[in-house]
C-alpha cells in the first residue's frame, strides 16, 4: 500500500506511435503486408474509462500519451464508473468497532442470485489497531483508528494519507460528530469534527480539515438544544444531521429536525423532515440515488422510507415504500443498520443488524443475500472505484507532483 510521500516506482511512461504497417516473412517469393490500424486516442480513452482501476494501474507505463494520472481522466473515469448501471464498479466495506477486520464485497453480488464472497482487506501493516468508517465520497474512505488517527484510503489504487491531528481526541465519545464530504466547487474534499456540548449550550469544538490546504480550521458553532447524531450524511454538496430533543437523557424524536453544512461556504442550515406516523419510532438519515431520504424504523415492525425529490422543499418529501422486518428480527427492537441503495430496477439493499436484505417495493418480496466469509459488521460504506489520490485533489501520484502541476496550471501564456 502506498502512502503519501512514497515516490511512484514507474518513470514516466515513453511512447512512440505504432507504424501504419508491419512487415512479415512469407515462404512466398513477394513478401506479404498486414495493415495494423492506428486507434484514434479519443477511442483508446473512451475504453480505458470503462476499465477498472487495477488493470489501468498496469497501463501507466503502456504510453505518455495515456495521461491515466491526469486530473481529467481522473475525473471522467470516476463519472463512467459511478453511472455504471451494472454497479460493477461499486464496492461495499464494512467495519466492526474494537476488531482488526475491514470486510469488501462487490455491490452487484448482493443483488443477484449467486453467493456474495466477501474479502478481507489487508491493512494492518499500515495501520495495526482497529479503525472505524466515517464515511465515503468518490472512492475515497475516512478513517478513524481507536488511537484517534484519522486516514483518508482509496483501497481501490492502494493509496493513503494520515491526515494532521486534529486538536480533539474524542472520536469514541457519544457526544462526537462528524461528517466526510466533497466540495465541487472548490474542488476540495473535507471532513467535519465536533461534539455536543453536555450543557446543552449547541456544538462545540467545530473544526474542518481541508485536503487542499492539509489542515485544520475553524467553524461556527451552531447553536442548538437538541442532541445531535454522529455521522453526517453527504448530499447535495452539504452534510445533514438528525437533531432531536433531550429530556433527562431521553431523546425525542417526536420534535426533531434536519441540520445541514455546506462544505463550499460553510454555512448552517435546516432540512424540514417529512410527517411520518409517530410511535415507538428510530429515525436514520440515508442518501437513496442522489436524494436525501429518512428511514422511520418502527420498532420491531416495519421500516418507512420517505425521499426528498426536490433538495429542500418539504411538499417533496415522498413515502416511496414499507419494508416489513424480516421474521427472525421481530422483537428484536431497532433492528436497521445502514439504509443504503436503491437500483435502477427499484429494488433496494438494506442492510439489519444481522443481514442484508433485498426489498423489492412492488411486492413487498424480501430476498436475503448470501455471503461467505461474513459476519455482523455495523459500520458500512458504499464506494466506487476511482483513481482519485488521497493526497491530491489532483489525482496523480504525489504530493510534489501536485505542486508541479499547481504551478503548470498558474503559468500565463507567453507573449512571445
Amino acid at each position: 500500500m502506498e502512502s503519501e510521500g512514497d515516490e511512484d516506482t514507474h518513470q514516466p511512461p515513453k511512447w512512440s506511435r505504432p507504424t501504419k504497417q508491419a512487415q512479415f516473412s512469407s515462404t512466398s517469393e513477394k513478401d506479404s503486408f498486414l495493415t495494423i490500424p492506428v486507434l484514434p486516442e479519443e477511442l483508446i480513452t473512451e475504453i480505458l474509462l470503462r476499465l477498472p482501476v487495477e488493470p489501468l494501474l498496469k497501463f501507466r507505463s503502456v504510453s505518455k500519451s495515456w495521461l491515466i494520472s491526469s486530473p481529467e481522466f481522473v475525473k471522467s473515469h470516476l463519472s463512467v464508473s459511478a453511472n455504471n448501471k451494472d454497479y460493477t464498479h461499486h464496492r461495499v466495506m464494512r467495519s466492526f468497532r474494537g476488531t482488526l477486520d475491514l470486510k469488501d464485497y462487490t455491490l452487484s453480488s448482493l443483488f443477484s442470485e449467486s453467493v456474495t464472497e466477501v474479502f478481507d482487506l489487508n491493512y494492518r501493516n499500515e495501520w495495526p489497531h482497529s479503525v472505524m468508517i466515517l464515511g465515503s465520497v468518490n472512492g475515497l474512505i475516512c478513517l478513524v483508528g481507536e488511537r484517534y488517527d484519522l486516514f483518508l484510503w482509496n483501497p481501490s489504487n492502494r493509496k493513503y494519507k494520515k491526515l494532521p491531528d486534529p486538536t480533539s481526541t474524542m472520536w469514541f465519545e457519544q457526544g462526537r460528530i462528524y461528517g466526510f464530504g466533497y466540495d465541487e466547487f472548490h474542488d476540495d474534499y473535507k471532513l467535519v469534527d465536533g461534539f455536543c456540548s453536555d450543557d446543552k449550550s449547541g456544538l462545540g469544538g467545530l473544526k474542518i480539515y481541508s485536503l487542499n490546504s492539509d489542515s485544520w480550521g475553524s467553524v461556527d458553532d451552531r447553536q442548538s438544544q437538541d442532541e445531535i447524531r454522529r455521522g453526517g450524511k453527504f448530499v447535495k454538496g452539504k452534510l445533514h444531521w438528525p437533531t432531536a430533543t433531550v429530556d433527562h437523557l431521553i431523546i425525542n424524536y417526536k420534535d426533531w429536525n434536519i441540520i445541514s453544512f455546506d462544505l463550499a461556504n460553510e454555512k448552517w442550515g435546516e432540512v424540514e423532515h417529512p410527517c411520518y406516523r409517530e410511535g415507538d419510532i428510530a429515525l436514520i438519515l440515508g442518501v437513496l440515488g442522489s436524494d436525501l431520504s429518512v428511514f422511520c424504523d418502527y420498532s420491531s415492525s416495519h421500516v418507512d422510507v420517505w425521499v426528498m425529490k426536490e433538495y429542500g422543499v418539504k411538499e417533496s418529501w415522498t413515502k416511496m415504500f414499507t419494508i416489513n422486518y424480516p421474521d427472525h428480527l421481530v422483537g428484536y427492537g431497532h433492528a436497521l443498520s445502514w439504509p443504503s441503495f436503491i437500483s435502477n430496477k427499484g429494488e433496494i439493499l438494506v442492510v439489519f443488524i444481522s443481514a442484508s436484505v433485498i426489498c423489492n417495493p412492488k411486492d413487498a418480496s424480501l430476498r436475503y443475500s448470501k455471503a461467505i466469509n461474513f459476519y455482523d459488521y455495523p459500520k458500512v460504506a458504499l464506494y466506487v472505484e476511482s483513481l482519485v489520490c488521497p493526497f491530491s485533489r489532483y489525482g496523480v501520484t504525489d504530493a510534489t507532483k501536485d505542486k508541479r502541476l499547481k504551478k503548470l496550471r498558474s503559468r500565463k501564456p507567453s507573449n512571445k
